[in-house]
Formats: structure tokens, sequence, C-alpha cells
């Protein structure tokens, strides 16, 4: 995938699915959403499933070469090369799937790695989240929203948001139309950078 994400001028947009399932309720939810991004803005897929990752070690601070394997530099690859990057992942225990929670997880890893200016590459870039529920009350997804959002306001990168659906047999996103209305328009948001809620009242003072 040729980007030029480094200076600014083209964007591309990184889906990672987080799901346990294939063609899940969030990955389709997330394919409407991405239909309506125009056609010359690059989309990169990414199967967490078809791309493992072994359990994440913390050897941050330990001394000697940091270990990775394929499917981590791959990974580390397609992230710092996106512009925007969608965490695609169902609602599980009230966050995001553990293939989720251990990409993430990378993500301390690369923060440490040599050369590698993981923060700083991603400073500037914008996080998104698709999800899709068994429960009506969208507010039992606050724990996923928050963990998002909190990862964006750390790496100092812009948060659009979670696009929220309600389904959990198969294909059963597709009847949950407001969701699917609100697909048409996610990427439209507006994606203002994330902050902490401890830095929140600073920033309304200093504007």
């Amino acid at each position: 995938m040729t980007t030029e994400t480094d200076r600014g001028t083209t964007r591309s947009f990184l889906f990672v699915l987080g799901s346990s399932r294939a063609d899940g309720n969030s990955e389709i939810l997330a394919r409407t959403a991405a239909a309506q991004l125009p056609a010359d803005i690059p989309q990169h897929w990414v199967d967490l499933n078809r791309t493992p990752l072994p359990d994440f070690e913390d050897d941050r601070h330990d001394t000697g070469t940091w270990p990775s394997g394929e499917n981590e530099e791959e990974l580390r690859r397609v992230t710092t090369e996106a512009t925007d990057i969608v965490i695609v992942s169902p609602l599980y225990w009230y966050n995001v799937s553990a293939q989720t929670k251990r990409y993430l997880d990378y993500w301390s890893g690369w923060l440490s790695l040599p050369g590698a200016r993981f923060k700083e590459r991603m400073a500037g870039r914008t996080l998104w989240g698709v999800t899709v529920m068994a429960d009506d009350e969208e507010v039992v997804a606050d724990g996923l929203v928050t963990t998002l959002h909190h990862t964006a306001a750390y790496m100092r990168m812009g948060f659009g948001g979670v696009l929220l659906g309600n389904g959990s047999r198969p294909g059963q996103i597709r009847d949950d139309e407001r969701a699917m209305l609100r697909a048409k328009t996610f990427f439209q948001s507006a994606t203002p950078p994330a902050l902490f809620p401890y830095e929140e009242g600073t920033a309304a003072e200093e504007s």
C-alpha cells in the first residue's frame, strides 16, 4: 500500500478486524461505512484471526533486541502507514475483543522500539471504532469507547468516535436501520484531538 502519510498529503484507512467470527456483524457495519469513502482513498483490511499475534510480553525495560515476528512487523507497518485506523470489534464483556486488546498491547512495545518513532508517527492521525453488541442500550459500550478514546488521547491522535449497532445472530446488524443509516455518514464526523478528562478543562481555559 503506497501512502504519503508522513507528509500528510494522502489519506488512507486501515480497518483492523478483531472478531472471533468471520464476516461478523461488526465487520458488516464497518464495510457499510467504508463503502461511503471516496474511491481514491486507499483501504487496507487486516483480520487479526488471520494475522495472529502471540500474547504480548512486556520486555520494554529489558536489555537486548526487541524480538518481533513476521505478523507483528506487518501489523506495525500497516498501522504506521495509515492516516486513519478503524478498530472493528464486537463488544465482548463490555470492552474490545481479546484479539483487539492484544493488538493494542503491542502498541506498548512499539512505543519503545528503537528507531520506530511510533508515538511521533501516530500523533495527528485518527482513531475510529465500530462495534456491534447484543444489548439495546448503547451505554453498556462505554468501556469500549473509553478504551479507544483514551488510547487516542495518549497517542495524541484525533478521535472520530465509535459507530454502534445492535445484533447478535449472524447478519442481524442489517436489521438495525438506525446503525446502518449512521454508517452512511460516519466517516464524515469531526475528528477533534482526543484529550484525557483532566486535560479538557485546561484546553477550555486556554481557548
